[in-house]
């Protein structure tokens, strides 16, 4: 009994001696644990620069298109509005309303009998979507990497962890000895790695499932606009007819 006392403090003793924390884990771990750590970290900092990049990128598009439709919707003329806005439009929204009028401002006659005035009503309606799919790709831009970290993260952690635990195995199967401060530090380093996967990953899931719904809902505001745009194109098509 004396003897197993004193072998359970000596072990106790040996793990605790160990430094578990995050340094020293990367420090004492293998070359391909390394590299998947350091991928986890470098995939993690880029996802956070995503989201917060998307956030306020969203925040200010919405206020640009708020800005825009008031002033559309003002009362002023259509033209002079042009005029003010197209050499840099600011938003989106302000891209497709640009695009509209200067293929209108483009058309030799704006009036003319059925086929004519159907044909640059398409041309414009057709120039408008272009726009908005060209600016929506635009906005769109890296949200595959949200998605795809929040894919396979977990699982290049997975890969961490088996290769940290074999580096355990083989620990045991070199010193033949079966004691925790032999096993500990590999299985350490590995679930080090799984950890840094789930801290990856879960951020990106929650953050593309938040900011594609925005996206979707801004996309959608687009759309209602170009298609209400068409509409008053339309009739000023149809009074000059």
């Amino acid at each position: 009994m004396e003897n197993q006392a004193v072998d359970a403090m000596a072990l106790a003793g040996s793990v605790g001696a160990l430094d578990f924390g995050m340094l020293s884990l990367f420090q004492r771990a293998d070359l391909i644990v390394k590299c998947v750590i350091l991928l986890l970290l470098l995939a993690s900092f880029w996802c956070w620069a995503i989201i917060f990049e998307k956030w306020i990128g969203l925040r200010r598009l919405n206020k640009r298109s708020t800005i825009f439709e008031t002033s559309f919707w003002s009362g002023q003329s259509l033209d002079d509005l042009y005029d003010r806005i197209s050499a840099q439009p600011r938003d989106p929204m302000s891209a497709v309303f640009v695009a509209a009028m200067r293929e209108w401002r483009r058309s030799p006659s704006k009036s003319g009998i059925g086929g004519a005035t159907v044909s640059l009503a398409e041309r414009i309606d057709r120039v408008m979507q272009i726009t908005v799919q060209r600016e929506m790709d635009r906005v769109e831009r890296y949200m595959t990497f949200l998605a795809t970290t929040g894919s396979t993260a977990p699982f290049i952690g997975l890969f961490g962890t088996v290769w940290g635990i074999m580096n355990s195995f083989q620990s045991i199967a070199i010193s033949k000895n079966t004691s925790l401060a032999v096993v500990a530090p590999g299985i350490a380093e590995a679930l080090f790695a799984t950890a840094l996967g789930l801290l990856a990953a879960i951020p990106a899931v929650v953050a593309y499932n938040k900011l594609s719904r925005d996206l979707d809902r801004y996309a959608g505001r687009l759309d209602n606009f170009a298609g209400e745009f068409a509409a008053i194109l339309s009739r000023e098509m149809e009074g000059e007819t």
